[in-house]
Parts: C-alpha cells; sequence; structure tokens
C-alpha cells in the first residue's frame, strides 16, 4: 500500500508552517516590546516548542527523509537550535524505549518513574519512597519539570561523551542559549525574561508531558527477561487516543501509538491509514486493542497512581 513511503509534501507543508509559526511567535513578542503583556506570547512560544518537538521526533524515526543524515540535520535544527535540547541524547532513549516499552530495567522512561520508586527503599526514608507515597497529587505538577529534566540529561550525556559529535551538538546548544537569551534581554526587563522563560518553559514540559502520558501510562509493566514476540510486547504496552484531525495535530500524531510502535518509521500521516488494518489483525490474534479518550486516559492514569499510592503507604517502615 506505499504506507511506509515518505510524505515530502506532506512534512514540507507542516514544517515549514511550524517555523513560520514559531518565529512569528517571536516577531509578536518584538512588537509588544517590554510589557507584562508581552508574557501572553509565553504560553504560545511554549506550544511552539512542542510542536517543534513533534517533528524532531518524527526525524528520530527516519519518517521525514529517506536518509539518516538528513533525518539527523532535520533533528539537529530543531532540537538543538530550536528548542535546546539534545537531538543525539534522546534518540538512543527513545530507541531503547520502542525496543522494550515498558519493561522494567530496560524501558529508560520508567526506569525513574514515580511508580517504580522507593520499592525497595528501607525504612521509607528516601525521596523516592516519599514520591511513591504522594506521586498521584504530584503528577501534574511535576509534569512542568519535564523539559528542564531533558535539558540536563541532555547536557551531562555530551559532558561525559567528548566526542566530535557531541561538541557539534554543545555548539548548537549553546547557540541556542544565546539567541533565546538575547532576544529576551533585548526586549524585557531581567525580572519579565525570567518570568517568561518560566511560563514558557512551564508549558512546553507540560504539554509534552500531556503528550506523552497517555501512551504508556497505566499500561501493562513488562518484567525484565520476560520472553514476549514483537507484536505483543509493542501492542499490550500502549495505548490510543480517539479523536480526529485536531487530536492528531496537537498530539504530534503520538495519538495513534499502537500503530506508531508497530511501524516506527511510518510518516505520520500514514498511521490513520493503517489503523483500521492494525486494529482488525490486533482483535484477530487476541493481542488486544486498547484506545480511550484523553480525558478518560488520564482518569486511568491517575486511578493506576493512586493504587500504587495506596500499596506504597502500606508498606510496612
Amino acid at each position: 500500500m506505499g504506507l511506509l513511503d515518505r510524505r515530502p509534501a506532506y512534512y514540507g507543508v507542516m514544517i515549514t508552517a511550524t517555523v513560520v509559526a514559531f518565529f512569528g511567535g517571536w516577531g509578536v513578542l518584538v512588537v509588544a516590546r517590554n510589557s507584562w503583556a508581552a508574557l501572553a506570547v509565553a504560553p504560545l512560544m511554549g506550544m511552539m516548542f512542542a510542536q517543534l518537538g513533534f517533528i524532531g521526533h518524527d526525524a528520530g524515526h527516519n519518517q521525514v527523509f529517506g536518509s539518516r543524515r538528513r533525518n539527523r540535520m532535520l533533528g539537529l535544527a530543531v532540537g538543538n537550535v530550536l528548542t535546546g535540547l539534545s537531538f543525539g541524547w534522546w534518540v538512543p532513549k527513545h530507541n531503547a524505549h520502542h525496543a522494550h516499552p515498558n519493561e522494567i530495567g530496560r524501558d529508560p522512561d520508567i526506569g525513574g518513574g514515580a511508580a517504580m520508586a522507593g520499592s525497595d527503599a528501607p525504612g521509607g526514608r528516601s525521596i523516592g519512597s516519599w514520591l511513591a507515597r504522594w506521586q498521584a497529587p504530584l503528577f501534574f505538577p511535576l509534569m512542568l519539570l519535564r523539559s528542564s529534566g531533558m535539558h540536563a540529561l541532555g547536557i551531562k550525556r555530551l559532558v561525559r561523551r567528548r566526542d566530535r559529535a557531541s561538541a557539534v551538538e554543545a555548539s548548537l546548544i549553546l547557540l541556542h542559549a544565546a539567541l533565546y537569551l538575547t532576544v529576551l534581554l533585548l526586549v524585557l526587563s531581567p525580572l519579565r525574561a525570567v518570568a517568561f522563560i518560566a511560563v514558557q518553559q512551564a508549558v512546553f514540559s507540560l504539554y509534552l508531558g500531556i503528550s506523552f502520558a497517555p501512551n504508556h501510562k497505566a499500561m501493562p509493566i513488562i518484567e525484565s527477561g520476560t520472553t514476549a514476540g514483537f507484536a505483543r510486547r509493542q501492542v499490550v504496552t500502549a495505548r490510543n487516543i480517539r479523536g480526529g484531525w485536531f487530536t492528531t495535530f496537537m498530539l504530534g500524531g503520538l495519538n495513534r501509538q499502537i500503530e506508531h510502535h508497530l511501524f516506527p518509521s511510518m510518516p505520520r500521516p500514514n498511521l490513520r491509514r493503517v489503523q483500521g488494518l492494525v486494529r482488525e489483525f490486533c482483535i484477530a490474534t487476541d493481542l488486544g486493542y486498547s484506545e480511550e479518550g484523553f480525558v478518560e486516559s488520564f482518569r486511568q492514569i491517575v486511578r493506576h497512581l493512586s493504587d500504587a499510592e495506596a500499596a506504597a503507604r502500606r508498606r510496612p517502615d
């Protein structure tokens, strides 16, 4: 059916529109000048950072171009330069998640999660144990720190590796920081600039969090070393989000998570076309097919965290 073929026209229009909107947002900030009203631009820029992140995600899966080199160049441009996140750190981390979704000890996305933290902490005195006991109410507040954590982990990897590729990435991140801070400090007072950064990064973090969380949170956990076929491993750990084109746009195509995990290099717009085939296959082979509304997915997540929290509180000190 040609569903693994590249979609240059789609990505050409989508990337151009996203980049134009990104720079348009900075233009609005300049026009607003040094006023508290300029802070209204911060949430918009937080959302634009996330939309650029979705493009970086597609580039990391080689969905955009047929050449890995060109996908990497796109990832470095939207990741390191425009958003300040290390593309070279994120790609191997995300590939490990795809290879072992929700598998204890092998999926980096759950290795340090609050639901897993503190399970072996004697006496319940560690920070991990405390987080485990309060993970449900802290779930959304901790999302606000997501981008900060990603920035820190990316920089830590670059410092540790110290090779040519890391030097290039570090230079691009420094370029981002210089441009980002220069624009803000030229337009805004230091106090307003700090307020802008706080709001923009918080919205960026929250947007990423609510886009990624429904995909695998509160889905079955695979014990380390469990033998499972590729299809079963990918399908039973993933959850789709119902919705039309607006949901797909807002979630960067991640709403079709099952299809994406089965065909990670399939271009984003083709996931809709393969969904019917995948659903029929999963039901016919008793793999199951989890698909929920956006709100219901978070109800399941919070319920799961509350149950884990209750279990942590019952654990003897």
